[in-house]
């Protein structure tokens, strides 16, 4: 059993992984959390960042945080993320999440709001925005 919501965020996110193969990550804006050169976009600061972990990614969960190479449209950037900054951890096959409050945390960061995230909308292609730096991807499967 998990002692502390950082190892409950950990465990959750982890089974979620083992059962569909790949875990939702909703992470607030903080100075803490490093996105690459990319960082957070405007709106990113202010409703927080999805990020898409699959079980073919290479990354390390350990007590401090996520620490992960993700891709942003052609670019990969070196990313970390501290559990403190995981806001919720979910699921769409599953129509599972785990979602923390970040009342406690907004005390200390005053622009973190609370967002409930929204499924992702799938798409038929693979598209880029250079304006936004923003890729959307169909991840259903092909039959």
């Amino acid at each position: 059993m998990a002692a502390n919501i950082t190892e409950l965020k950990q465990q959750i996110f982890f089974d979620l992984m083992n059962i569909v193969g790949r875990v939702f990550v909703l992470v607030k804006y903080s100075e803490d959390v490093v996105i690459g050169n990319r960082g957070f976009l405007p709106e990113e600061k202010e409703k927080g960042l999805v990020l898409v972990f699959n079980s073919r990614m290479n990354f390390n969960w350990d007590e401090s945080g996520i620490a992960a190479k993700l891709v942003f449209g052609a670019a990969t950037e070196k990313c970390f993320i501290p559990a403190d900054s995981i806001l919720s951890v979910f699921s769409p096959e599953l129509s599972a999440q785990f979602v923390t409050s970040a009342e406690k945390r907004a005390e200390s960061h005053e622009s973190a709001k609370p967002v409930k995230p929204e499924p992702a909308k799938p798409v038929k292609d693979v598209k880029s925005n250079k304006d936004n730096k923003v890729v959307e991807v169909d991840f259903r499967k092909k039959r």
